[in-house]
C-alpha cells in the first residue's frame, strides 16, 4: 500500500509581513506619485481609478489561479484513493 506524503509548507510571518509592507509601499509611492502629477484633478481621479482596479483584477487573478490549483490537487487526491482502492481489490484477486 502506498500513501502520499502531501506536506504543506506555511508562509514565515517575517515573510508576510514583508509582502505586506511591499504592497503598501508601492500602493504609497503609485499613489503620492499620480498625486504631484501636473495634471488637473480629475486626470489624476482617473489614474488612481485605474490603479484601483489593477489592484483589485490581479487580487482575483491571484486568488482564481490559486484556487484552481487546489481543486486540481483535490481531484488528484481522489483519483489516487480511487487507483488505490483498484490496485487493491486486484491484489485480493490475484491472490
Amino acid at each position: 500500500m502506498t500513501t502520499a506524503n502531501t506536506q504543506h509548507q506555511s508562509h514565515s510571518g517575517a515573510w508576510i509581513a514583508f509582502n505586506y509592507a511591499n504592497l503598501a509601499v508601492a500602493l504609497g509611492m503609485t499613489v503620492g506619485g499620480v498625486l504631484f502629477l501636473p495634471l488637473e484633478i480629475w486626470i489624476k481621479g482617473y489614474m488612481l481609478m485605474g490603479i484601483a482596479m489593477l489592484l483589485s483584477s490581479s487580487i482575483s487573478v491571484t486568488k482564481t489561479i490559486r484556487d484552481v490549483q487546489e481543486s486540481s490537487r483535490l481531484l488528484n487526491k481522489i483519483e489516487d484513493a480511487k487507483t488505490e482502492q483498484l490496485l487493491m481489490r486486484m491484489d485480493r484477486t490475484a491472490a
